[in-house]
């Protein structure tokens, strides 16, 4: 059985290094996107993964597909079209200067495909776990339509959906605001993955003033894990993760995961040295992800600290994908990983 995830790959351009954008006239050419970010890594670790979008014909599609078949990931659900590829722009932070990312993903094949060209009863056969973000949804009325005929096609087959809010206010152009779009598609997921702010963001759900500090409290971000579950009945469970940002360079990371029975909290990581903090996010949802197919979709402490210590690790990797094992993350929590070299 496959997992399946929705959404744009893009051609990343990162300056090198801790360079400022264009200081040396070079970029570095990769290619990401949240949700491919997932279903990569989880292909990487033997699972079987696919994915599905709308790609540009031509070279840079061919050479975006490729990257994913590098990993493993049946591509053989995405539609080519003829259009552009969406690109984005990084600057990596260091210390005190953060991070900057600029979007150019206006009228890419994604934000411009007809949902009636996808055929939802084909593209989830063999599908046991649809994985979708709130990214898709963001760049054009028409993506956001793809994204609800996806949750609601696989809900009506008794496939899990996950949904990462992952609220990225630069994307919301085309007139609807999150908190218009968003419920509707977070009604069909069985579990849901967001950031501390992501909530109040895409919902509209006031945040208590105790999450917000330099140290949160972590029963205010369990009660706010249990309106969301309250919210959408057909959710099961709610993860939350929590970076405390200290520099650019040095975060706190842990994460909570709620369910209608219990609330799981992780064990607070020190992140120091941050090689690359992209994709992080999609790092923690790849790790829930395979560890509920290891228990059959049933919450446990475990599943939590794996994936919060998968996504910890890939502080460390340069890149979208998270390219550390599921083996080394156990290594981790199992503490044989001191930082000395492996022989």
């Amino acid at each position: 059985m496959t997992v399946l995830a929705l959404g744009e790959l893009l051609l990343r351009l990162k300056s090198p290094g801790y360079e400022r954008l264009l200081q040396s006239g070079r970029l570095e050419a990769t290619f990401g996107g949240a949700e491919a970010n997932v279903v990569s890594s989880l292909a990487a670790d033997g699972i079987a993964t696919a994915f599905a979008s709308a790609v540009p014909v031509g070279s840079l599609g061919d050479a975006a597909l490729s990257e994913l078949r590098r990993f493993g990931v049946d591509v053989s659900r995405v539609l080519r079209v003829p259009g552009r590829l969406g690109v984005y722009y990084l600057e990596a932070g260091v210390g005190h200067r953060p991070a900057r990312v600029i979007y150019d993903r206006e009228r890419s094949t994604m934000a411009t495909v007809d949902p009636d060209d996808f055929d939802w009863t084909r593209l989830l056969e063999g599908v046991r776990w649809l994985h979708v973000s709130g990214i898709t949804p963001a760049i054009s009325a028409s993506a956001a339509q793809v994204a609800r005929d996806a949750v609601r096609a696989a809900h009506r087959a008794g496939i899990i959906v996950s949904v990462d809010f992952n609220h990225r206010a630069m994307l919301w152009q085309w007139g609807a605001s999150p908190t218009e779009v968003m419920p509707s598609i977070l009604e069909y997921a069985s579990v849901g993955i967001a950031g501390r702010e992501d909530i109040q963001s895409m919902l509209g759900m006031r945040l208590p003033a105790s999450t917000s500090g330099r140290e949160p409290d972590l029963d205010a971000f369990a009660a706010l894990s249990r309106a969301v579950l309250d919210r959408f009945p057909r959710m099961d469970m709610q993860a939350i993760t929590i970076r405390e940002s200290e520099t650019a360079s040095r975060n706190g990371w842990s994460a909570l995961l709620g369910t209608r029975d219990a609330t799981y909290r992780s064990r607070r990581w020190e992140i120091v040295d941050m090689v690359d903090r992209i994709g992080a996010g999609d790092a923690f949802s790849a790790g829930l992800i395979q560890a509920l197919l290891g228990t059959g979709g049933k919450a446990s402490q475990r599943a939590l600290e794996f994936a919060t210590a998968a996504s910890c690790l890939k502080h460390t990797v340069p890149g979208d994908v998270n390219r550390v094992r599921a083996f080394e993350v156990d290594a981790l929590l199992d503490g044989e990983a001191s930082g000395r070299v492996q022989r």
